[in-house]
C-alpha cells in the first residue's frame, strides 16, 4: 500500500485502524486490485456482493461475509475520502449502490426459507407477489453518507395468500420477509452490522404493520397523508419490486407533486420551518452540522420547499438529488444564481465534513468533536492549519445557508384588508350598477357556494377582501369585477389558485389590469386555470425563440414516447402559456406589433417542429424508417418530410386566435418499404406522419387544442392527398394550379423538417413565383378573387351605410394590402426575382420600393396603414370584439390604401370607398 496515503487514512479514522488490524491481508489484496483510486459502478459493487455471498446457505456465515465485505469497502471509501481521491457525489452514490446491493441480496436470501415453509405468496389476480422495497431519505436520493442508517418502506402489490402447507396471507408473508431483511442487515454480530434500518416513515409509523399493500398505501396517502409526508416522499425510490414497484411509486407522485404550482404548501412549509428554527434554539445544537443553523438540513429544506410548490408544473424539480435540483432552481429562475452557488458550495463542504466526522469512529453523528485529539485529526484530514481557521470557514458557509433559509417563504408582507373591509364593501357597492350588485349577491347566496367544502368557503372569504381592494384600485372596477367573476367561480373548488393570488404580491393587481383590457385573456384563464401558474411568474418580456425551444424540449424530454396524452398536454400548455405571456407583454408592456407577431409565430413554429418530431418518432418506432427518393435511409436527423406554413404563419404575422394553414411535403420513395418489423410503404409512412401530426395538434382535450390546422391549401384542396411529394407538388404548381394558388404561395414558407428538403421547397417556391406572367392577366385574376372575397366576407350594404368598416375584408382593409403585395410578386417577380425572397408583406413592400415599382413614400404609407390596421385587429381580438369598426375613424388610412389599389389594380376603388 502507498505508505503516505495509508498514514493519512489512519490519521483520518480510528475505525480504519480497527479494520486494518482485523483484515490486513484482505485489504492488501483489495488494494492490489484497484489501488483505491478508481470509482466503482453499481454493477461492480453488485458483483462484489454476489461473489462473497452466492455460495453461502448458512445464515451465520452469510451475515459474517457481508459484514466483512462492508468493513473492507468502508476502509476503501475512507482511504479515498482522506486522500481526496473521490468527491462527495461519487462517494455518496457508491455508498448508496452498496446499500441497494445489500438490500437486494438480503431480500433474496430471506425469501428462500419463507417459501419452503409457507409456499409462494399469490395475489388475488393469480400473480406471485414480490416484496416492494422503497428507499426514503438519503438512500432514496442516492446520497448516503459513510455511517448513514437507511430509511425503508415495505409494500406489496395485492392481497392474497400463500400456496404452501402452512398457508398465511400475503401481508403476513411480506411482514416476515421484511423482518428477516432487517435482521440480516441490522443485527450486530462480532463483525458489526451492515446498515441500521429505520422503518418509521411507513404509514402510521411505529406500531403499524411492517408491510402495506398498494391499495392500502394509496388510501392512506389520499385520506391521511400529511404535509411532512409529502416532504419525505420526494426522495422515495424503488430499490426492488419490479414493475409493481414502479407503478406504486407512480401512484404516489400526485400526492407529492400537485398538478399545478402548489401554493397551499406555503403555510405548511412555514410551519415546518418554524419547527426547525425552534428545535435549533431549544436543543442548542449549534455544533451539529446537519441539524444546526445553516446546516445540511436547511439546504435540503430550501430545495424541497421549491420541489413541493413547483414540482408539479416544473417536472425537472422532481429529481431526488439535492445538487441536481439546485441547478434546476437556478436554470428556472426560482433562485438567483448567486444564492444557488452559495448553497452548493456550503452543501458540498458540509457533506465532506460530515464524512470526515463519521469516518473517525463509524458513528452516525454530525456533531463536531469536542476532544482535542479528534479535532486535530479532523482538521488534518480537511487540510486546515488550526481549529479556529476551520471554524471561520465553516461559519461563513453556514451563515450563507442561514441567510437563504431565513428569507425562504417568509410571511406575506401585506395583510388582508380585513379591518376596513366594511368600508371597501360600501365603496364597491357605490361603483356597481344594480345588475352587478345582484350578480354578486347571487354569487354569495347561490347553490354553488353552499355545495363547497367548509375549507374552500373559508379560503374564498379570505381571498375576497384582496379582490375587492384590487378591483377598487382599477380605472374600471365594475368591468374588472364582472370579467373576473367567472374565473373565481371556475377555481373556487380548486382553492390553490385563490391562495396563489393571496401569496403572490402584485399578481392580483396584474390580473385586474388584464381583466379591464382583455376579456379574451380572462376567458383563457377561466377555461385553463393552469395558466395562472405561468401568469404569476411572468416578467412581461416577449419570449425569445431559443428560450421557447429549450422550454418545450425540457418538457418533452421527460415524457416517454408512448405517453401521447402527456405529450399533448405539454404541447397545449406550452402554446397557451406562452401566448398568454405575449398577450400580457402586449397589454401591460405595450410591445410593438411586429415583435408581438414574431413571438406568436415563433410559438407556433416551435410547436410545429416538436409535434412533427413526435409524430415521426411514433410512426418510425412502429414501422421503421423509409427511404428517400434518392434511396437514402431517412432518420430522425433526416426526415425527408417538411411542414410548409401558408397565410399568417407563413407570412410571420400570426394573431392571437389564428389557425395554421399548413401543407405537408415529403421526399420519400413512395413504393419502397420501411425497415421496421411491421413495414409499410414510404407513401403510407408519410401519410401516417401527417395524420399523427394533425392528431397531436388538434385533438380536443381538457387542455384544449394546440392550434386549429387547415390543410385545404394543399394541391387539389380537400380532394387532394394530405401529404404530397415534392415532385408532385412541383408538377401541380406548374401545370394545374390556379393563379390564386400562386398568390397563396407568396405567403408560403417551409417551417419544419430537415434542412435539405426545406431548401428544395424554397428554391421551387421562388422558381414558381418568378415565372414570367402577363401583368394584365395577373391583375384581372387578383381583382376577380378580391371581389369574390368582399362579396362573401365584407360588410353588407346596410352596414356600410351605417358607417361600418370591416378592418380586414372591406375596401382599404388588410386584405387589399395583402393582395397588392401578392400582385407585385406575381406580376413583376419574373423581372425582379428578389421580390419573391420574403413571405411577409412588409418586406415585400419594402423590396417593391427598392425595385422601383412603388415610390418610397407610397411603400412607407402602405406599410404604416397595414401595421395600423393589424395593430387594431390585435387589440380587437384581445377585447373579443369583431373586426367591424367605425368607418369615419379609418377614412384617411383607407384612402391611402384605395388610391394605391386604384393605381395598381382597380381604377374604381376610390368610388367604392366614397360610396361607403
Amino acid at each position: 500500500m502507498n505508505a503516505e496515503q495509508l498514514q493519512k487514512t489512519l490519521r483520518a479514522s480510528q475505525y480504519a485502524e480497527q479494520i486494518l488490524g482485523l483484515y490486513q491481508n484482505e485489504l492488501e489484496q483489495d488494494y492490489t486490485v484497484d489501488q483505491f483510486a478508481t470509482p466503482l459502478s453499481y454493477e461492480q459493487i453488485k458483483d462484489r456482493v454476489s461473489s462473497v455471498l452466492d455460495s453461502i446457505q448458512d445464515e451465520h456465515a452469510w451475515m459474517r461475509a457481508i459484514r466483512i465485505l462492508r468493513a473492507r469497502l468502508m476502509f476503501r471509501w475512507i482511504w479515498q475520502d482522506a486522500n481526496h481521491l473521490t468527491d462527495v457525489v461519487t462517494l455518496t452514490q457508491e455508498l448508496s449502490d452498496f446499500a441497494d446491493a445489500c438490500i437486494c441480496a438480503a431480500k433474496a436470501f430471506a425469501r428462500i426459507p419463507l417459501v419452503l415453509k409457507h409456499g409462494e405468496p399469490i395475489g388475488y389476480s393469480g400473480q406471485v407477489q414480490d416484496l416492494i422495497i422503497i428507499a426514503m431519505g438519503k438512500l432514496g436520493a442516492q446520497e448516503l453518507n459513510l455511517s448513514s442508517d437507511i430509511d425503508l418502506i415495505f409494500a406489496f402489490d395485492e392481497q392474497g395468500e400463500t400456496n404452501g402447507r402452512k398457508c398465511i396471507d400475503v401481508q403476513q408473508f411480506c411482514i416476515a420477509w421484511g423482518q428477516k431483511i432487517i435482521y440480516l442487515l441490522e443485527h450486530i454480530t462480532a463483525e458489526g452490522f451492515v446498515f441500521r434500518v429505520d422503518m418509521r416513515l411507513r404509514p402510521w409509523g411505529d406500531g403499524s404493520a411492517l408491510a402495506i399493500s398498494h391499495a392500502g398505501l394509496e388510501k392512506y396517502l389520499s385520506q391521511h397523508g400529511r404535509e411532512w409526508e409529502r416532504y419525505a416522499w420526494i426522495k422515495a425510490r424503488i430499490v426492488s419490486g419490479g414493475r409493481a414497484g414502479e407503478e406504486l411509486l407512480e401512484m404516489t407522485r400526485p400526492f407529492v407533486f400537485r398538478r399545478y404550482v402548489d401554493y397551499t404548501a406555503f403555510q405548511a412549509m412555514r410551519e415546518m420551518k418554524v419547527m426547525i428554527e425552534r428545535e435549533v434554539m431549544r436543543r442548542n445544537i449549534e455544533d451539529d452540522i446537519k441539524l444546526g443553523a445553516g446546516g445540511i438540513r436547511e439546504v435540503e429544506f430550501i430545495v424541497q420547499v421549491f420541489q413541493l410548490i413547483y414540482g408539479g408544473s416544473k417536472l425537472e424539480l422532481q429529481e431526488r438529488q439535492c445538487l441536481a435540483n439546485l441547478t434546476h432552481l437556478s436554470e428556472s429562475g426560482l433562485l438567483e444564481p448567486e444564492a444557488v452557488a452559495d448553497l452548493e458550495d456550503a452543501y458540498l463542504f458540509l457533506r465532506r465534513l460530515e464524512h470526515a466526522i463519521q469516518a473517525l469512529n463509524d458513528q452516525q453523528t454530525q456533531s463536531l468533536p469536542t476532544e482535542p485529539e479528534l479535532r486535530q485529526r479532523l482538521i488534518d484530514t480537511l487540510g486546515f492549519d488550526s481549529w479556529e481557521s476551520f471554524l471561520e470557514v465553516l461559519n461563513q458557509k453556514r451563515s450563507k445557508v442561514s441567510y437563504q433559509f431565513a428569507h425562504l417563504i417568509q410571511e406575506r408582507d401585506r395583510e388582508a384588508p380585513v379591518e376596513n373591509f366594511q368600508h371597501l364593501e360600501e365603496e364597491l357597492e357605490s361603483v356597481l350598477d344594480s345588475n352587478a350588485q345582484k350578480l354578486i349577491h347571487e354569487f354569495w347566496h347561490g347553490h354553488a357556494l353552499n355545495k363547497l367544502p367548509a375549507k374552500a368557503v373559508q379560503r374564498l372569504k379570505t381571498f375576497w377582501p384582496y379582490l375587492v381592494d384590487a378591483v377598487l384600485q382599477s380605472d374600471k372596477p365594475q368591468v374588472a369585477l364582472l370579467r373576473l367573476m367567472p374565473l373565481i367561480e371556475s377555481v373556487m373548488r380548486r382553492t390553490v389558485y385563490l391562495v396563489m393570488l393571496i401569496e403572490s404580491k402584485g399578481a392580483l393587481q396584474r390580473l385586474v389590469k388584464m381583466a379591464t383590457v382583455s376579456p379574451w385573456i380572462l376567458e383563457e384563464l377561466t377555461h385553463y386555470p393552469v395558466l395562472l401558474d405561468e401568469f404569476l411568474t411572468m416578467d412581461f418580456e416577449l419570449p425569445k425563440r431559443r428560450d421557447l425551444e429549450d422550454s418545450l424540449r425540457q418538457q418533452l424530454i421527460r415524457i416517454e414516447l408512448e405517453q401521447v396524452e402527456d405529450q399533448m398536454r405539454a404541447l397545449r400548455l406550452f402554446k397557451k402559456s406562452n401566448v398568454l405571456a405575449v398577450a400580457a407583454s402586449d397589454v401591460l408592456a405595450e410591445s410593438p406589433l411586429m415583435k408581438v407577431s414574431d413571438a406568436l409565430t415563433d410559438i407556433a413554429e416551435v410547436s410545429i417542429i416538436a409535434a412533427l418530431n413526435l409524430a415521426y418518432q411514433i410512426v418510425a418506432k412502429k414501422h421503421g424508417y423509409p427511404l428517400d427518393a434518392d434511396g437514402r435511409r431517412c432518420s430522425l436527423d433526416y426526415l425527408g418530410f417538411s411542414v410548409v406554413g401558408y397565410g399568417k404563419v407563413g407570412g410571420i404575422e400570426l394573431g392571437y386566435g389564428s389557425d395554421l394553414d399548413l401543407v405537408f411535403i415529403h421526399y420519400m420513395s413512395e413504393q419502397a418499404d420501411t425497415d421496421g418489423l411491421r413495414p409499410i410503404s414510404g407513401f403510407e409512412f408519410a401519410m401516417r406522419v401527417g395524420q399523427k401530426f394533425i392528431s397531436l395538434m388538434t385533438t380536443q382535450t381538457l387542455d384544449g387544442r394546440v392550434y386549429e390546422v387547415d390543410t385545404r391549401l394543399r394541391p387539389s384542396g380537400e380532394a387532394g392527398l394530405l401529404v404530397t411529394s415534392l415532385k408532385a407538388f412541383e408538377q401541380y404548381q406548374l401545370k394545374n394550379a390556379w393563379l390564386w394558388e400562386h398568390q397563396a404561395l407568396v405567403r408560403a414558407r417551409s417551417i419544419a423538417g430537415d434542412d435539405s428538403l426545406r431548401q428544395k421547397f424554397e428554391a421551387l417556391r421562388c422558381r414558381i413565383l418568378t415565372l414570367p406572367r402577363d401583368e394584365k392577366f395577373v391583375r384581372t385574376e387578383v381583382l376577380k378573387m378580391r371581389q369574390k372575397m368582399k362579396a362573401h366576407l365584407g360588410s353588407s350594404k346596410e352596414q356600410k351605410k351605417g358607417g361600418i368598416f370591416h378592418l380586414k375584408q372591406d375596401a382599404g382593409g388588410i386584405v387589399d394590402i395583402e393582395f397588392m403585395a401578392q400582385y407585385i410578386v406575381l406580376a413583376w417577380g419574373g423581372a425582379k426575382p428578389d421580390l419573391a425572397h420574403y413571405s411577409d408583406n412588409v418586406r415585400i413592400l419594402e423590396d417593391a420600393a427598392k425595385a422601383g415599382y412603388l415610390s418610397s413614400d407610397d411603400a412607407t404609407a402602405l406599410i404604416q396603414a397595414y401595421l395600423s390596421e393589424r395593430a387594431e385587429s390585435h387589440r380587437l381580438a384581445l377585447a373579443n370584439q369583431s373586426m367591424q369598426v367605425n368607418a369615419a375613424e379609418w377614412h384617411d388610412t383607407r384612402e391611402i390604401v384605395c388610391k394605391l389599389w386604384q393605381r395598381l389594380i382597380d381604377p374604381t376603388a376610390i368610388l367604392a370607398l366614397d360610396s361607403d
